[in-house]
């Protein structure tokens, strides 16, 4: 092992990194006078949920920003429909209620995941079942996925984490199978592609984030998109509380029975929302563009390293790296993760997170209680449902975010050039030291 004249900070050495990393930011003088203008005009927004509304789009789908901003994702993203909403969790859970289920249907979902996820299916008296993840791109693993499907499975939720698609050819290749209904959560991954095609509008109803450190944010927000009329009908209806437009849908001949499983909810985006996320959509290519470039430089520095499996990206596809995943191979560096991750701390480090919660070992899954205290949904009368959620059901995602996984949170920071070469530097001196290069 060469001298080492470099000590780490854990050890008595200098930080390499002596101040904060600089905040990210998207917010600027374009939306700021967006803002401005509407409450100038006066009109925050212009929803009202009755049957007197005009559901084409006067006071039933909003006011001019929300109908502009959703023409716009439309165009951006190449889809028909496009339903905005105050939060992605909001999105999420109208995109299950667009699917006629009903109380004790299953929904699959990768562990690794945002909970708002499974408290989606919940919210609808569904089952949430967790399935593994894929090695190298940590999306749902298909393979696991079909394992675990039952008579009482209605549908799948491929969350696109960490900023790439899911393996979308495949979960439709068994959603066709099982005759099963596909929902993208595409929040970490907007303007990723798929084989040419954008991340989330591959599916039955897909969407995305828009809160205060996604790529592009509106403070809170969302984005559900379909290219089904039925679906998106059914989510226009569940985000402005849905039976209080009944009659006037009716008076359209729509089938009125359609409509009386859907309890809708007040999950609809201002008009100051709207306006922020017109000017912030413009940022949106740019933003994806510098964080790819960003990662990139990262993985070429430490793709050098022993020991260090960089982000592995689908072929033909893309990734927005919401974050920068990292694998450690333990047995060839021949100590732990959390040694690794102190020494990185202790140089400043501060953007980095140690493993990735996986929901099925969540309390509320363990105890399977969601309601009350009599174990609903997983208890409906005297039905009981038999879904698992013992450790060891998910081996490849509990090994690594028990053992072996960290990742850098890009979301969280600017990263100016200056910057990623501090953070290089970093991962450079503590392999320098504790493994000789």
């Amino acid at each position: 092992m060469p001298q080492i004249n470099n000590k780490l900070a854990i050890n008595g050495g200098k930080k390499v990194i002596n101040s904060k990393l600089s905040e990210y930011k998207t917010i600027g003088k374009e939306e700021q006078s967006a803002v401005r203008k509407v409450l100038n005009n006066g009109i925050l927004s212009k929803f009202l949920a009755s049957s007197n509304a005009d559901y084409k789009g006067n006071n039933f789908s909003g006011g001019t920003k929300v109908l502009a901003f959703e023409k716009r994702i439309k165009k951006l993203f190449n889809v028909k429909y496009a339903v905005a909403v105050n939060s992605w969790t909001s999105g999420l859970t109208c995109a299950v209620g667009s699917l006629d289920v009903n109380p004790g249907d299953e929904i699959i979902l990768p562990t690794w995941t945002m909970c708002g996820c499974a408290s989606s299916i919940l919210q609808w008296n569904c089952i949430p079942v967790f399935a593994d993840i894929e090695p190298g791109t940590y999306c749902i693993d298909p393979d696991d996925v079909e394992k675990k499907i039952t008579k009482k499975t209605k549908a799948i939720m491929a969350v696109d984490i960490f900023g790439q698609s899911s393996d979308i050819k495949k979960l439709k290749k068994i959603a066709k199978k099982h005759k099963l209904k596909i929902i993208s959560d595409s929040a970490q991954a907007i303007y990723s592609s798929y084989y040419g095609k954008r991340s989330g509008t591959l599916t039955d109803v897909g969407g995305f984030s828009f809160n205060c450190h996604k790529h592009i944010q509106t403070g809170e927000g969302g984005v559900l998109v379909t290219n089904n009329k039925a679906i998106f009908e059914k989510l226009s209806l569940l985000r402005n509380h849905a039976e209080g437009v009944i009659g006037s849908m009716n008076k359209k001949k729509i089938n009125q029975t359609k409509l009386i499983n859907m309890v809708g909810g007040n999950y609809r985006m201002g008009e100051i929302e709207a306006a922020i996320g017109l000017e912030q959509l413009k940022k949106l290519k740019k933003r994806f563009n510098s964080r790819n470039i960003i990662a990139k430089k990262i993985s070429n520095s430490l793709k050098k390293l022993k020991g260090i499996k960089i982000p592995r990206i689908r072929p033909n596809c893309t990734h927005s790296f919401y974050v920068y995943p990292i694998e450690l191979d333990l047995k060839l560096l021949k100590t732990n993760r959390n040694k690794i991750y102190n020494a990185l701390l202790g140089e400043g480090l501060r953007c980095i997170s140690e493993g990735y919660t996986n929901l099925h070992l969540l309390p509320i899954f363990q105890k399977k209680i969601a309601y009350g205290k009599f174990g609903f949904p997983w208890k409906i009368g005297k039905k009981i449902s038999k879904v698992n959620y013992k450790k060891g059901i998910c081996p490849t995602a509990e090994s690594l975010h028990d053992k072996n996984f960290i990742m850098l949170e890009l979301c969280m920071h600017e990263f100016s050039n200056h910057e990623v070469n501090l953070v290089i530097k970093v991962f450079k001196k503590v392999w320098l030291n504790l493994f000789g290069k």
